[in-house]
């Protein structure tokens, strides 16, 4: 008769145990990355007192690989996206004879919204992912052990340069990637609005305004931080071995991606009310 009874109070409490082990396990990966922003900003500012600089060849090396080979793959993607509005928007705002807004809708989703949005994806499926597999594969070969017997701070030589690296490009990225849709709608729309590509061009920066370009560029920096910090805590705390690594792989990609966009929707909330 006990054992019946407490079957289905175990029932009942194994999914309150479960959820309550996954969000104690939530707020230490929150508090993880935050420790890891903290040690980088104090490693970038004040490291060199205690022997600890940040090298500006690492840094440069991860720029090269966060932003400059990040180029095409953004670019295209952003040419699509731009085509794409230029298509909906046609489409949508002929139906009520407003073509003439095509350039100023284009133009303030594009700065506001997908250029920033659109390289932040990319790079979280490039980058964040490479963060993770590299810091992974070291803790696994016990890599990230031997730097600290050495005296190397792991934060310091792995994290830090990583940060500014992404601080850096991800805004550079962004501005190319707005460019690049923008010029993928005018040349679509430029045939629609009986305008060349250059008017369109002309015009669209003349319906520009300083906010717009801010506010996309604001959560492109946003963005950087929340790549670089999911990835690299998900490395470092890879077990399991090569197995391990995979699963911290796939799951900084998608936390990555979550994570960009959850941001974004409160950006988007609190920016244009």
């Amino acid at each position: 008769m006990s054992e019946s009874r407490t079957e289905p109070a175990d029932v009942l409490l194994r999914p309150l145990e479960r959820l309550g082990r996954r969000t104690v396990a939530t707020v230490a990966e929150f508090g993880y990355a935050g420790m890891l922003l903290f040690e980088s900003c104090w490693f970038l500012l004040l490291g060199w007192r205690q022997g600890q600089p940040v090298r500006l060849r690492m840094i440069f090396e991860q720029m090269r690989q966060v932003g400059i080979d990040a180029i095409p793959i953004v670019s295209l993607l952003s040419f699509t996206i731009g085509v794409m509005l230029g298509i909906q928007f046609i489409a949508a705002l002929g139906e009520f004879g407003a073509e003439s807004q095509v350039v100023l809708a284009a133009a303030k989703s594009i700065t506001r919204e997908f250029g920033a949005l659109i390289t932040g994806i990319v790079v979280a499926g490039r980058s964040g992912s490479s963060f993770a597999a590299r810091l992974g594969s070291m803790v696994v070969s016990q890599e990230v052990d031997a730097l600290k017997v050495i005296g190397i701070e792991p934060v310091r030589y792995l994290v830090a340069p990583a940060l500014i690296a992404m601080l850096v490009m991800m805004p550079t990225l962004t501005v190319i990637a707005d460019f690049v849709a923008i010029l993928g709608a005018g040349l679509y729309s430029s045939g629609p609005l009986d305008m060349s590509v250059t008017t369109y061009v002309l015009t669209t920066l003349q319906h520009l305004e300083p906010r717009d370009l801010w506010e996309g560029l604001s959560k492109s920096v946003v963005f950087a931080v929340l790549i670089t910090l999911v990835g690299v805590s998900t490395g470092f705390s890879v077990s399991g071995g090569a197995e391990g690594v995979g699963r911290a792989t796939t799951r900084a990609v998608v936390m990555s991606i979550t994570a960009i966009v959850v941001a974004d929707m409160l950006f988007s909330f609190f920016l244009n009310r």
